[in-house]
């Protein structure tokens, strides 16, 4: 008869491994905790997670291009999701633009704006150069790095070509070929070898005002002459000759008994025809202005006002 084999003992090992089983199998069970991963403009999480992500989920930050970290680095670079579906610790930029290389003032020249990452330089040139180039130069990402998006214009000396040649005329120093910046020509007529001499019509002087452009338009040398100004019951009073040319100004009144109708003055203008048109002289007195009457009025009343005072004082007036 054999004997019965006896149970062996429950150990104390044993106990604690089926308690820790069961306490993992009463765990619940890993849950999406947090929706989305936090997004900044200056840095991203590092492998571009997709979320939603697991509570315990670590989000770590690197620079985005175009950006650098800010030295010396105090700030955390990772965050955690919570259970509660926020991220802990809140992070803050840990990064900054990067900068171009300052491309310094042209010549003649000078450059305003910023050397950061996405701005813009904007070049100006002083006054008597022209910028040739691209005015603006913008900060842009080149692979990891920042660069330039164009070269750096110059400022070249505005410089004019010599200005029209006019018929029976001339300018000064028409021998040269170019001209600079606010430099001045001046025109004038050659004579007629006629009994009426050119008139020079227009502006008599030209200035280099931009690059191969000059300030108006050149002047003309022509014969102007205006027929003689007669007016019907009237006389001229100023102006007066036998012939009358370009710009010629002549001043009219009326005979007694004649009022002046239109414009006293006129000028002889660049068609041969006087501006305004010449006045007329209509029968009847003319109208006194009414800055004239009051004073005609004060004179009568101060003469009146002397007469009466010295009759007084020779005692013909009682």
């Amino acid at each position: 008869m054999t004997a019965s084999r006896r149970p062996r003992p429950f150990s104390s090992r044993s106990f604690v491994q089926i308690l820790l089983v069961t306490l993992v199998l009463r765990l619940p069970a890993p849950t999406d905790a947090c929706d989305e991963i936090p997004r900044y403009v200056s840095m991203k999480p590092k492998g571009n997670p997709e979320a939603p992500v697991s509570a315990g989920f670590t989000a770590e930050y690197e620079c985005r291009p175009g950006y650098r970290l800010i030295v010396p680095l105090v700030r955390p670079t990772s965050t955690v999701c919570q259970a509660d579906g926020t991220w802990a610790p809140p992070l803050q930029d840990i990064c900054t633009r990067k900068s171009c290389p300052h491309p310094g003032d042209p010549l003649n020249g000078r450059v305003e704006g910023s050397t950061r990452f996405g701005s813009q330089m904007n070049y100006f040139c002083n006054e008597g150069y022209d910028l040739v180039g691209n005015s603006v130069l913008r900060c842009e990402l080149s692979g990891n790095e920042v660069t330039w998006s164009g070269d750096p214009p110059q400022c070249n000396k505005i410089l004019c070509k010599p200005p029209p040649q006019i018929q029976n005329g001339e300018f000064t120093n028409s021998h040269k070929d170019t001209f600079e910046y606010s430099e001045v020509v001046t025109y004038k007529c050659k004579p007629s070898g006629g009994s009426d001499p050119y008139s020079l019509v227009g502006n008599s002087t030209l200035r280099c005002s931009g690059r191969d452009e000059w300030s108006s338009d050149p002047p003309e040398c022509k014969v102007v002459r205006c027929e003689f100004p007669s007016v019907t019951n009237g006389k001229l009073v100023s102006g007066f000759g036998t012939k009358f040319y370009y710009k010629h100004e002549v001043q009219f009144e009326c005979n007694e008994g004649y009022s002046l109708k239109g414009s006293p003055k006129i000028v002889c203008e660049a068609n041969a025809t006087w501006v305004p048109e010449k006045p007329r002289c209509d029968k009847g007195h003319p109208t006194p202005t009414p800055d004239e009457t009051p004073s005609k009025t004060l004179g009568g009343g101060v003469i009146a006002m002397i007469v009466i005072a010295v009759c007084c004082f020779m005692g013909l007036v009682s």
